[in-house]
């Protein structure tokens, strides 16, 4: 086990969380999301789980593709902002997308039975049976918490608080090229530990 590439790994977790919980750029927070569970990967490395490091990097990437996915829409349908705080009630224009985004955000929170609970799950289960210390322990589940807060910060500015003055265009959802691959990610980033069983 590396002790150096333990502590970067955590406080790149717990660095990037706590960014994005300040941020309003809706590209910008994903972005720190990617970094945050980049600093997950790393952290299942220093402990020595290499497989589970991959294995978390196959899950994450199908549903981290449909969350910039699923922003590239929303951007494109609220006249290329990016501020999500001129969001807001997203979800009355954009359901589908609105669906397939918390499908993804959710997946990354680790909720059971979604691909990202799979990945992230066995990392924590496993990281708690090291004896680093209860300072480890607990800013893994710091860091755990704050993938949560921003995730919901993020579904609750944009889809349901209030409408913060956007102009949107609904017809971004009639557009199969944008969709298709949209639903597609979707069931695949549902589904996805499946492929990967023994």
């Amino acid at each position: 086990c590396s002790a150096f590439l333990l502590f970067i790994s955590i406080m790149t977790m717990f660095m990037s969380g706590v960014v994005a919980i300040f941020e309003y750029d809706l590209k910008k927070i994903i972005a720190l999301s990617t970094l945050s569970q980049l600093g997950m990967m790393m952290f299942s490395i220093s402990l020595g789980l290499f497989e589970l490091a991959f294995f978390h990097l196959l899950t994450h990437a199908l549903f981290k593709a449909l969350l910039f996915l699923c922003a590239g829409i929303l951007i494109h349908g609220a006249g290329n902002t990016q501020d999500i705080r001129s969001f807001g009630g997203l979800s009355l224009n954009f359901p589908l997308v609105t669906v397939c985004m918390n499908l993804a955000n959710l997946s990354l929170c680790g909720v059971p039975f979604l691909a990202g609970f799979y990945s992230k799950d066995l990392i924590v289960e496993l990281a708690c049976q090291y004896s680093w210390g209860i300072f480890i322990l607990l800013m893994m589940f710091i860091c755990l918490m704050l993938t949560v807060l921003y995730s919901v910060r993020l579904t609750y500015l944009s889809f349901v608080g209030l409408y913060g003055g956007g102009t949107f265009i609904s017809v971004c959802e009639s557009d199969y090229s944008l969709t298709g691959p949209v639903v597609t990610l979707s069931f695949i980033s549902l589904i996805s530990d499946q492929f990967w069983d023994d």
